[in-house]
């Protein structure tokens, strides 16, 4: 499940920054940062594992990322890169996108992250 997630943020992220980026700059970074996820992502189904620690980050700053835009449309504070987090020009669009993708890689670093066993007291 964690997987499936990573690859549908992948996918939403690719195609949000595609159609609706304010700067060719952001653009391209954001492209860059989405094809070293899916081949990190690719690594890790490929192998069993191998890449883990590459999905589980890019998954956490993509969190970190989102995080910080709701937080620049909520005006909770500023950071000057309002533009990078409007999506389509909408401001409800821009919150509820930028919501969904950061509950969504923040679960996703949840699921992916390594599980302590369980020791039974018995």
């Amino acid at each position: 499940m964690g997987v499936g997630l990573v690859v549908g943020v992948l996918v939403l992220q690719t195609v949000a920054s595609l159609a609706w980026s304010a700067d060719a700059t952001l653009t391209g970074i954001a492209l860059a940062f989405n094809a070293v996820a899916a081949v990190s992502t690719f690594l890790f189904v490929k192998r069993g594992g191998t890449a883990a620690w590459a999905v589980a980050g890019w998954c956490a700053g993509f969190f970190g990322w989102h995080v910080l835009g709701l937080g620049e449309l909520a005006g909770w504070w500023t950071t000057g890169l309002e533009a990078a987090f409007m999506v389509g020009g909408g401001y409800q669009v821009s919150v509820v996108y930028q919501a969904v993708l950061a509950t969504a890689s923040g679960f996703a670093v949840h699921l992916l992250l390594p599980r302590q066993r369980q020791v039974s007291e018995t």
